[in-house]
């Protein structure tokens, strides 16, 4: 049976690779496409195995990549020069070839590709030898996923107290604000957001520039080990952020971090009128991505009985959109929301209920209000506070230290003025 392929290549090469796939035993050249769209659209209708695009073709990313592969489609990448060869790789395609490249060449990449059972990522190039690599590990890092109920029950406090103490024990540490509703790490940490670092380092992951050398340049440290990736200032930009694209980052993360906190919002569910357009974003995706990509997923609610409530729903939930291992905390624990003995009713409530052993951080508000008013972490401004030591210790038990032994301090956080 002949290998349906579809070309969508710069006009330079593209007569010549068409005359070449048209006169070839075994290939059915199906569609020679003008533009992406074509591309997409002839991909999505199943009639496509393997698909030739250039590097140049507009509006050919990272996205559009990843749908075409999708789709079941092989994408074999023609490059004219190294630049182009090298953002293909970033884009992860699995076959590359030159668009000079002899006719016995291109029909071998063909027929490979076609008959390859998973599709291999070409491997990128050694980064440059001044690459920050904190990772000192010989692994990648892990994501630890902050998420959890709406009704803000405190998941960007949580996360960005998570990773102080995570960098304050020495471990290199990147915190991503990814919330597309309401991003607020900056405002935490004090750093000014009027350039949002998600938004530019998914626009590199986009174009195949994203390396560990351009996110650290839009992470700012904001710690001794610790950089920040700001999020969104105005949530109708969540188109910005990608799924596929907020994927790289993370795995850019990973190679860089020990460990990559992620803060995310809330809502997962889908348009099911758009579900049927596989090319028009989503804008619960970014969430449902990075959940997707978790090593260790948070799963947080207020200690009320409304939290509480929507805290067993979610538990379901999160069963449903990833396979990483979850830790329910419950936030904001406190007597006058709970009972007199607060600790026990929630934990009789989840247990009963949801059938699950929760982490309690107390209610503290007058130290979560002094440290949000300085812009730094409990750990600076009330390292003894109920909420702190019950931060510190859930972060010790994911991080595997010895019991008792104490986190170093770094130089803390350093409240940036621009």
């Amino acid at each position: 049976m002949a290998i349906a392929v579809i070309t969508g290549v710069s006009a330079h090469a593209e007569a010549e690779i068409a005359a070449v796939l048209g006169a070839a035993n075994g290939v059915d050249l199906v569609r020679r496409c003008a533009d992406l769209a074509e591309v997409l659209a002839v991909a999505a209708a199943g009639r496509a195995e393997v698909a030739l695009v250039s590097a140049d073709l507009p509006g050919l990313d990272l996205s559009s990549v990843r749908e075409l592969r999708d789709q079941g489609v092989r994408v074999i990448g023609v490059f004219a020069d190294e630049s182009q060869e090298r953002t293909l790789r970033e884009w992860g395609v699995s076959w590359l070839i030159g668009d000079r490249a002899a006719q016995d060449e291109l029909l071998e990449q063909v027929h490979a590709a076609a008959t390859t059972d998973v599709p291999r990522v070409a491997a990128l190039p050694e980064e440059d030898a001044g690459s920050p690599a904190p990772n000192e590990q010989d692994e990648d890092g892990k994501v630890i996923v902050v998420w959890g109920t709406g009704g803000a029950p405190g998941r960007s406090v949580l996360a960005a107290n998570l990773a102080v103490e995570f960098a304050a024990a020495g471990e290199p540490t990147m915190l991503i604000d990814a919330d597309t509703y309401g991003a607020c790490q900056a405002q935490l940490f004090g750093v000014l957001d009027e350039a949002p670092g998600v938004a530019a380092a998914t626009r590199l992951a986009e174009a195949g520039r994203l390396d560990t050398v351009s996110l650290a340049g839009l992470a700012p440290m904001v710690g001794e080990r610790l950089r920040i990736l700001t999020g969104l200032p105005r949530p109708d930009r969540w188109p910005e952020v990608r799924s596929a694209a907020l994927q790289s980052v993370l795995e850019t993360s990973k190679r860089m971090h020990r460990w990559t906190i992620v803060d995310i919002a809330a809502p997962t569910d889908l348009d099911e009128e758009l579900s049927f357009d596989t090319v028009a974003p989503q804008r619960n995706m970014a969430t449902r991505a990075v959940l997707d990509n978790a090593d260790e997923v948070l799963v947080v609610a207020a200690g009320d009985p409304i939290g509480i409530g929507r805290l067993v729903r979610a538990i379901d939930e999160v069963k449903e959109l990833t396979v990483a291992r979850s830790t329910v905390v419950v936030t904001k624990v406190r007597a006058s929301a709970a009972g007199r003995n607060p600790r026990q009713e929630i934990e009789h409530a989840l247990q009963r209920f949801a059938g699950v052993e929760p982490v309690l951080i107390p209610d503290d508000r007058d130290a979560l209000d002094a440290a949000l008013l300085a812009g730094r972490a409990l750990a600076e401004t009330a390292p003894s506070s109920p909420a702190a030591a019950a931060i510190r210790a859930l972060a010790h038990e994911r991080m595997g230290l010895a019991q008792g032994r104490p986190a170093r301090r770094g130089r803390g956080l350093r409240k940036r003025a621009g």
